[in-house]
């Protein structure tokens, strides 16, 4: 059974850095990625970070690219999302989601091509 479990939210002081994970159990396919995708109140869920297990490419929107890295371990079992110089603008909850693809046309890494969601993580940042 596939599962993906967040973990990590909290609340911290604008400029803080904080790290989340996205634990995964039951994947079987080699052709997979896992995205971080957050939504605050009242406003649509946008991506965050893309990461093709495959070939550990990424991606990040505009937004937070320079502050955030996406990453994950040997194993492949975690996924961690490490945010940096965090403000306000950044409180929301944030879900890990998986995407299988064809690996003739890669990840679309879009909130419309993920299959699997996890069940979220809360980040609040404020003074």
């Amino acid at each position: 059974q596939l599962q993906l479990v967040e973990s990590g939210g909290d609340l911290v002081q604008p400029g803080g850095s904080l790290r989340l994970s996205c634990a995964l159990s039951g994947f079987t396919s080699d052709y997979y990625a896992i995205g971080w995708f957050r939504q605050a109140p009242e406003k649509g869920r946008e991506g965050v970070s893309c990461l093709n297990m495959n070939d550990f490419t990424t991606y990040y929107p505009d937004s937070v690219k320079d502050r955030f890295i996406v990453s994950t371990e040997g194993a492949k079992r975690t996924v961690y999302l490490q945010m940096n110089n965090l403000n306000p603008e950044d409180t929301s909850l944030y879900y890990c989601a998986a995407e299988f693809f064809d690996p003739d046309f890669g990840a679309d890494c879009q909130v419309a091509g993920v299959h699997f969601w996890g069940g979220g993580t809360l980040v609040s940042v404020s003074t």
